[in-house]
């Protein structure tokens, strides 16, 4: 695995907020790709196996300049080094004022628990231990990681892993902020505020058993910009090559050494013809949700911002749409999770063909993917199954 890219470095050479965007640039301009460190000429419209847009750019409007208040609120990137974390909690860009003075983002580990349980339980389990087709979040010992999967064409191909978590795994504490902040929760991204992310972080990262400035973190302690440098993960140093150097061209320079190396790769020679000789189905990952129609989308110069559609209930108690929001909608909202999504009237007729009692006990009890009352434990039966009927009434 790889070290972060160099981005303050990068963002010096070429430019702050354009740094992505002038590199892809540079690139393309030498006829030249760099994907995964490998570099790929481009030639008939592709780069390796990649396709590149073809279309005509020349009139494409770009728009206007960007306004630092607006490149405020985006620029949301937290580096390493902590270069990002806020101190205030902010609104529009601006910090959010209590008592005449700005509101110090800052979040305890007790109060990161309360918010995991509502946002996040439903899919990464209690205290992370994971879900089905969700990330583990806890657990596993970086001490550990030297365990690798052997090469599925050997005899007997070790089955035993190491558990990579934000424990285990992670190298520095500020992506986890970072992530939380720009993805999470599931349903609404960007909606917490950053004293709830600082909160959530710290309650993780203390599931995790990790250590700020020497000491564990129990229920009390709170997070914030001011000490969170202090965090130092077990395994910060377990990732190679070395890219955050000096030159920061010598990073890919690294990269492209290391896997332009035969011996890295399983026994470090290269099979053409029928090299695995057994079964290896559980190696294979499948998507079920055709994603074609969607990869060639023309570009488009829309500019005025779309509010999301909001669901709408008539005579329904907006407590049972809240709980759905609250406790459903991750899993019953997007149809690539692969459980019925909410307004498929085919999908639900085929779910009350095992009839609606069927129904309520499954969702009680869990299926599958799906864990007992959608990790929504403190509702009764009864409001459960409010739940439930709400979902199939929306869908036929």
């Amino acid at each position: 695995m790889f070290k972060l890219e160099n981005t303050k470095k990068l963002k010096t050479l070429l430019g702050l907020g354009l740094s992505v965007f002038l590199a892809t640039s540079l690139f393309s301009a030498n006829g030249v790709s760099i994907d995964g460190a490998v570099k790929y000429e481009v030639k008939d419209g592709k780069y390796g196996p990649y396709h590149l847009n073809m279309q005509d750019t020349k009139k494409y409007d770009n728009g206007r300049k960007a306004t630092k208040l607006e490149v405020k609120v985006w620029n949301l990137d937290v580096r390493p080094d902590g270069e990002g974390l806020p101190m205030y909690d902010m609104k529009h860009g601006k910090p959010v004022m209590e008592n005449g003075k700005p509101k110090i983002a800052q979040g305890s580990v007790e109060w990161g628990e309360e918010l995991y349980d509502a946002q996040c339980a439903m899919c990464h389990g209690e205290f992370g231990a994971g879900g089905k087709g969700y990330p583990t979040l806890a657990g596993g010992s970086f001490k550990d990681l030297h365990i690798q999967r052997l090469n599925p064409a050997d005899e007997n191909p070790n089955p035993d892993v190491a558990l990579k978590t934000i424990g285990s795994y992670w190298p520095y504490a500020s992506t986890l902020y970072w992530y939380i902040q720009e993805s999470m929760p599931f349903t609404a991204p960007k909606t917490l505020t950053n004293s709830e992310t600082y909160a959530i972080t710290a309650f993780l990262l203390a599931s995790n058993g990790i250590e700020v400035d020497g000491e564990e973190m129990d229920e009390e302690f709170v997070l914030s910009k001011s000490n969170f440098n202090k965090i130092v993960m077990p395994n910060v140093e377990g990732f190679y090559p070395e890219v955050d150097t000096k030159d920061p061209h010598q990073g890919p320079k690294n990269m492209q050494k290391l896997l332009s190396d035969p011996t890295i790769y399983g026994k470090g020679t290269r099979c053409m013809k029928d090299c695995i000789k057994q079964p290896v189905e559980d190696l294979l990952l499948r998507i079920k949700v055709d994603l074609i129609p969607n990869v060639n989308e023309p570009l488009s110069t829309e500019r005025s911002w779309k509010e999301p559609v909001k669901a709408t209930a008539s005579d329904v108690d907006p407590v049972i749409v809240d709980n759905y929001a609250t406790y459903c909608s991750a899993c019953h909202a997007n149809k690539a999770i692969g459980a019925p999504v909410l307004g498929d009237k085919e999908a639900w007729a085929e779910v009350m063909e095992k009839g609606l009692e069927e129904v309520y006990t499954n969702g009680i009890d869990g299926i599958n993917a799906m864990p007992p009352k959608g990790t929504a434990m403190g509702l009764s039966d009864d409001e459960f199954k409010q739940i439930v009927d709400y979902i199939i009434n929306e869908s036929k």
